[in-house]
């Protein structure tokens, strides 16, 4: 397995990751025998970097990594985050919790939920704009010096906010969406994580499975795939992102790949301390993720990609209006 160094200080993780957080909501049905074999499956392969949250599900997901972990914790580099609050009574609702009590709390019932020591990996999944995140970093740390928690991440920060919180406790990564449509790190972020020594963990690099090439129409979402509230898979929009997989897919036939591993090399490429981590339940597609690893994809095929994928040229928010608020750019 290939491997990368997460930060300058970091740890050596497996060069692609793999996301969690369909195996238990927001895509449509899942069934947890199917996701536990792909987590095996992906442990066997040297696959070790497994991310997830206390709010997927809500609070299911990090209980069927853990069920996963069993008897291999020692094989897996395991990320998880805190900071949205979710009622498992009304999955719709949410809202974030960035204060030092919460901190210590989230952590405590991550560690149950997950069944493990220690977290390789704690993430802040949104800054609490009522709580300073020099705060809320602060508390973080202390889990660290309590043997808790190995490093620290942030999720979907601005330059600024990053900076801020890297003069509290050296933070090791920073999750963002990242792919050839949410070009949005490259607007100031990918700079700050390189000055700092940050590692990028970029989440969606499939653009939520858009980038596979295997969606035609909004009819092929489950009634509950939230992507039907997406608005770049609405409308218009989804016609005119349509056209540009098109594009990448004649690309990926001409390198002699499929357009979800041409998409994952143009991540993997942008920058050696990027790490990928598409999300998938199911084993053929982590297999067909991991084939990216093999694509080499040279200076002129970057620039081919890109002036047919232009940084810009999706249509669409990433998220709803809602969802946006959260997000700093």
């Amino acid at each position: 397995m290939q491997t990368r160094k997460l930060g300058r200080d970091g740890p050596t993780v497996s060069a692609l990751g793999l996301g969690c957080m369909g195996m238990s909501e927001f895509y449509g049905p899942h069934d947890d025998a199917e996701s536990l074999a792909t987590l095996r499956h992906a442990l066997d392969l040297g696959l070790n970097f497994l991310d997830t949250a206390d709010a997927y599900g809500p609070y299911t997901n990090e209980e069927l990594v853990g069920r996963a972990l069993r008897g291999r914790r020692q094989d897996a580099f395991l990320a998880t985050k805190f900071g949205f609050v979710r009622d498992p009574n009304d999955p719709g609702a949410r809202g974030l919790n960035g204060s030092p009590a919460h901190v210590a709390a989230a952590c405590e019932a991550s560690l149950k939920r997950l069944a493990v020591e220690q977290i390789d990996l704690y993430y802040l999944h949104r800054v609490d704009p009522q709580v300073p995140v020099e705060e809320t970093v602060g508390a973080m740390a202390r889990l660290v010096k309590a043997g808790k928690v190995r490093y620290l991440g942030l999720s979907e920060v601005s330059a600024e906010t990053l900076a801020r919180a890297h003069a509290v406790h050296p933070i090791t990564a920073l999750q963002s969406e990242y792919s050839l449509w949410t070009r949005n790190p490259e607007n100031g972020v990918l700079a700050a994580c390189e000055r700092l020594g940050v590692g990028l963990v970029a989440y969606s690099p499939l653009g939520r499975g858009f980038l596979t090439g295997a969606l035609k129409t909004p009819d092929d979402f489950a009634p509950d795939d939230y992507r039907r509230e997406n608005p770049r898979f609405q409308g218009e929009n989804f016609g005119r992102n349509l056209a540009l997989v098109e594009k990448v897919k004649t690309l990926a036939q001409d390198k002699g790949c499929t357009p979800a591993q041409l998409a994952l090399a143009w991540v993997l490429a942008q920058e050696p301390w990027i790490v990928p981590i598409p999300g998938t339940r199911r084993i053929r597609n982590l297999d067909e993720n991991l084939g990216a690893l093999k694509v080499h994809l040279s200076a002129v095929d970057l620039d081919t990609i890109e002036a047919v994928f232009p940084a810009g040229a999706t249509a669409g928010a990433r998220y709803s209006e809602n969802m946006m608020r959260l997000v700093q750019t």
